[in-house]
């Protein structure tokens, strides 16, 4: 009996050590979705960030064309990475406006002087609200928007070369 019991700490650890590797193996997808999908943006206005520059409510998404609503901050270095796609898509005449989450003006400034300024309006929401409201996790996120104000697609991360197809199609199919 007491044998047995010597080869107990042995399987725990082989099994411990058979649970790791598979999770190694097979990583679980831990992105956070947005229930907001297939629903209407939530009623939101938020004042401009920068002078000169509009700021953002939620009527913008219910004027007939569908657009880009994307979350980002200064601070954020893989909103840096992205910018180049949200220019290009700018050039292929896509709308995108922007809310700038927990930032400053000055600070605002300075990414879009860098980086490039692809939006049409950029909201600042100093609390995260609007960005809670919509179900957004992080930074940087982007939402495909129908011109009925309904959430098409949430696009979670940077927006990167092979990305940039599959939202021109949810753009071409909420038009």
């Amino acid at each position: 009996m007491k044998r047995g019991l010597l080869w107990v700490p042995l399987v725990v650890f082989l099994g411990l050590f058979m649970v790791a590797g598979y999770a190694l193996i097979k990583p679980a997808d831990r992105t956070v979705r947005s229930a907001m999908v297939g629903r209407p943006v939530p009623e939101f206005s938020l004042p401009p960030m920068l002078p000169g520059k509009p700021g953002l409510d939620a009527a913008v998404f219910r004027q007939g064309k569908p657009r880009l609503l994307n979350v980002f901050a200064s601070w954020c270095i893989p909103c840096a990475a992205e910018a180049g796609q949200l220019e290009r898509l700018r050039a292929m005449g896509v709308p995108i406006d922007a809310v700038a989450i927990r930032d400053r003006p000055d600070d605002i400034r300075g990414f879009l002087a860098r980086y490039g300024d692809p939006f049409e309006r950029i909201g600042d929401d100093p609390e995260s609200a609007v960005q809670l409201a919509l179900g957004s996790a992080g930074v940087p996120e982007t939402f495909v928007i129908d011109g009925q104000g309904k959430i098409i697609l949430q696009h979670v991360g940077e927006i990167r070369d092979e990305d940039v197809p599959k939202i021109l199609e949810a753009m071409g199919k909420s038009s």
